[in-house]
């Protein structure tokens, strides 16, 4: 067997020294080509997310159209594009005066993987059509890059970009992870029970109260910048109003939380539970900062104010009194609520002039055109909202494939709520 493999990679490595003698041959331009591409050998897409529930996003902002395909939906799981809409209506433009005036009607089309309302378990491929496209007002933006906006990177990075809208930066791509959320999240209602909830609770220095415990959707869908908390609602509102009136905009915060999630989510070391959230945060456009649990405030704290002392509840679970570590601990979820904070900047388009620089390198100014968030805060609620659906998915598909397969043989069985799901032994 060991010379099998010792033949096969000498095999191998002859194999690749006669098409690089090939390659020497060739033409020079072809001949450079050739050897570039054999020394290429490492995916770099950055449009997909998960494992076994997996999410590649597509489209641009003013392109024809954006959308998503979700690969690894489990069969049987029923589903209808009325709640992929309802979730996308929650983030598109021009639902109120504090967000962009942009008209988007949103609409989404499930191409595949669903027939009649229930998933076949092959790939789900849903299309929104964009119509309300107005590339003349980024002319300017075609020469003169936009002050902390992904203009510069871009070219950079690509040589090339989108320049209307700002193409996949644009947070329009974000309309495919909330088409995949809406079915992550129906999945994890179903087999687990699970609530994810988030909230705008801070514009720009305004704070908010909300009790995690019993604030529901309905509370944070009952004014425009989504804040359960009424009195600072207001307050919020009259700030994003006072500055896109003067052409500027603000930052803020999204809580979100998670109710009822299934035990032992995540996985030890570099995949903690955490750490995916962390990373999925902050791959949301105009994400400057993530906090979990008791976050910075913690490392102000001793070791015996923050612990989360354990005891039994009346029903045999094990449970913590406090919940400072936000629902996670050795990077794997405990069932308690998981709590998690994050900070987005302001709108880096606004109308006030900003000096910058052209693509040829010349120093110049501009007044940037085009219609954007003053606060994107309000619109980016469902968007946390999706992206924790995506990573919670994703860790019970893998935590099920690894862990549940088997009976356990001590006290410690698998989460009471999902494991009617499985063929587990209790």
């Amino acid at each position: 067997m060991i010379r099998d493999a010792v033949a096969a990679g000498s095999r191998a490595s002859s194999g690749l020294a006669n098409r690089m003698k090939s390659a020497a041959q060739l033409p020079s331009v072809e001949a450079r080509f050739c050897r570039r591409s054999l020394r290429l050998s490492v995916r770099a897409a950055g449009s997909t997310y998960g494992t076994a529930f997996r999410v590649t996003t597509f489209g641009e902002s003013h392109g024809k159209g954006v959308g998503c395909v979700v690969d690894g939906v489990p069969p049987r799981l029923q589903i209808s594009e009325q709640e992929i809409q309802l979730e996308l209506d929650r983030r598109k433009p021009g639902q109120s005066i504090i967000t962009t005036p942009r008209k988007e009607e949103d609409i989404a089309e499930i191409l595949s993987g669903v027939y009649d309302g229930v998933t076949l378990g092959s790939p789900i491929a849903i299309l929104v059509r964009n119509k309300d496209q107005r590339s003349q007002d980024y002319s300017e933006m075609s020469v003169a890059y936009r002050p902390s906006h992904a203009d510069a990177t871009y070219d950079f990075k690509y040589g090339i970009r989108a320049i209307a809208g700002g193409g996949r930066s644009s947070a329009r791509e974000t309309i495919g992870r909330v088409a995949a959320g809406a079915i992550a999240k129906k999945l994890l209602n179903v087999v687990g029970g699970t609530e994810i909830l988030a909230y705008v609770n801070r514009v720009k220095d305004i704070d908010s109260y909300v009790d995690h415990e019993h604030f529901t959707m309905a509370d944070v869908e009952s004014n425009i910048v989504r804040c359960p908390d009424q009195e600072a609602a207001k307050r919020m509102i009259d700030a994003i109003n006072d500055v896109r009136n003067r052409g500027e905009s603000c930052g803020g915060e999204v809580t979100c939380v998670v109710r009822h999630c299934p035990k032992g989510l995540g996985s030890p070391v570099f995949d903690k539970l955490e750490a995916e959230l962390a990373k999925a945060m902050l791959s949301l456009p105009a994400t400057k900062g993530f906090e979990i649990g008791s976050g910075f405030s913690g490392s102000r704290m001793l070791g015996s104010e923050h612990n989360d002392e354990f005891y039994m509840s009346e029903d045999g679970q094990v449970r913590t009194r406090t919940n400072r570590s936000g629902g996670i601990q050795g990077g794997l979820s405990n069932g308690e609520n998981i709590v998690i904070k994050v900070a987005f900047k302001p709108t880096s388009t606004i109308s006030v002039k900003q000096k910058t620089v052209t693509r040829e390198g010349a120093e110049t100014e501009l007044r940037a055109r085009g219609r954007h968030d003053p606060c994107v805060v309000p619109r980016a609620v469902p968007m946390v909202e999706s992206m924790v659906a995506l990573v919670l998915a994703d860790q019970l598909l893998q935590h099920y494939a690894q862990c549940e397969l088997l009976p356990r043989d001590n006290s410690v069985t698998p989460d009471s709520k999902v494991a009617k799901q499985f063929a587990v032994k209790q």
